[in-house]
């Protein structure tokens, strides 16, 4: 239950003026005990970006990420596959996919 994961993304400010972007991080639990959302927000970062520069994002996940109430209202989590999602809005993302075991 000590497990963490380190997701990064490499964020580029190809505008022409400094900017801040708000670098969403969603997890999906592909199979589990009862229905989950398809999206879940587990963090953000909110990170200001130099016109012409890129900046990475990293975000530390460990399994009090992964925790939700199950049918018998016990919070924890299970071992299954995950998507790991970044980006700017629930809508523009990158994935991975990870496996969790216990």
């Amino acid at each position: 239950d000590d497990q963490t994961l380190t997701a990064s993304i490499s964020l580029t400010n190809s505008g022409l003026y400094d900017g801040a972007e708000v670098v969403q991080l969603y997890i999906r639990d592909l199979v589990g005990s009862i229905t989950r959302p398809v999206k879940e927000l587990r963090g953000f970062q909110k990170v200001f970006v130099k016109k012409g520069e890129s900046q990475t994002v990293s975000f530390t996940i460990t399994t009090d990420d992964l925790k939700f109430y199950n049918y018998d209202l016990h919070y924890d989590w299970e071992p299954g596959e995950f998507i790991i999602m970044m980006g700017g809005n629930s809508k523009d993302v990158k994935s991975a996919t990870v496996m969790w075991e216990r």
